[in-house]
């Protein structure tokens, strides 16, 4: 009896290793790459792409291979970079897109950063539930107005701040190992010299933004 006893629990202790391995083999299939959102997205994020298109992309960049792939215009589309958790796009040679995967408390968001070459580089973002089910980035990123981006002198001009700039040109990186975003004011490249010489003093060349797992909180 004894015997049997020690081998019923050595059975319950190989069927508990097996289960929990098999959770662990579950969940790691589980977590979304960029690639994965990449291929998952619906064609209202990237208009531009088919979707075999976007399989013939990560066809050609994970062969090694720089060859350009043909977009719904006609133009050339193709990956630049790539990670487990980040995709980098050329979609045109006048726009860029970032597309990073971030660990949150409810399962992973996919960033989508677009930049396009104005007189300087512009960039949105939004953000999206790793199914692409849901546009959720009002609930998690406050974009900085101009307030935001003046130092102590321009909060003391601001009505000269407003008049000279008109708007802010700002692009974004996002580093997906730290979760810091940047975002890099380009308003000085599209205005003349002596114009932006005026309110340097009074703007931010930078802002910075974390990802805390529930939002990006501004950096002090």
């Amino acid at each position: 009896m004894r015997i049997n006893i020690k081998m019923k629990s050595d059975l319950r202790r190989i069927a508990v290793a097996i289960a929990a391995a098999m959770v662990c083999v579950v969940g790691a299939s589980a977590q979304t790459t960029a690639a994965d959102a990449f291929k998952a997205a619906p064609r209202k994020v990237f208009p531009l792409l088919e979707n075999d298109t976007k399989l013939d992309m990560l066809d050609y960049f994970n062969s090694g291979m720089s060859t350009p792939s043909t977009n719904v215009l006609k133009g050339k589309s193709r990956i630049t970079a790539q990670t487990p958790d980040m995709l980098e796009i050329s979609m045109t040679d006048a726009s860029t897109y970032q597309l990073v995967v971030l660990p949150a408390q409810s399962g992973n968001v996919v960033v989508l950063i677009t930049t396009v070459a104005t007189p300087a580089p512009d960039s949105k973002m939004a953000i999206y539930t790793s199914d692409w089910s849901d546009n959720v980035t009002a609930r998690l990123f406050e974009k900085p107005q101009l307030r935001d981006w003046l130092t102590a002198e321009g909060r003391k001009n601001l009505d000269e701040v407003e008049m000279t700039v008109p708007f802010l040109l700002v692009s974004y990186r996002l580093d997906p190992s730290t979760g810091v975003l940047t975002m890099t004011n380009n308003t000085e490249q599209f205005m003349s010299e002596e114009m932006y010489d005026i309110v340097r003093p009074c703007l931010l060349a930078s802002l910075s933004y974390r990802w805390n797992g529930k939002k990006f909180e501004k950096m002090k």
